[in-house]
């Protein structure tokens, strides 16, 4: 029961690596990919009141395996171990 648990885990963790190395950008969860936050008027109408301070408007934010993985590599890189 371990060994199976142990390698359910492993697969998960290297398919989250495999997803982070082929798309590092995911889709921002506050704002859904809108870039802003919607408002509904009283007509309604969606309204974009102002860009989403998670992704800065633009819709995606960095993954945290990618985030994760980009400081592992500046690190080494720059010899602080």
């Amino acid at each position: 029961m371990l060994i199976a648990s142990t390698a359910l885990a492993l697969a998960v963790l290297a398919g989250y690596t495999l997803l982070c190395m082929a798309s590092p950008f995911g889709t921002c969860r506050k704002c859904r990919g809108a870039g802003a936050k919607l408002t509904v008027n009283r007509a309604g109408k969606i309204k974009r009141v102002k860009p989403c301070r998670r992704c800065k408007g633009h819709g995606k934010r960095l993954r945290i395996g990618r985030r994760l993985h980009n400081e592992s590599r500046e690190i080494h890189r720059t010899g602080n171990h």
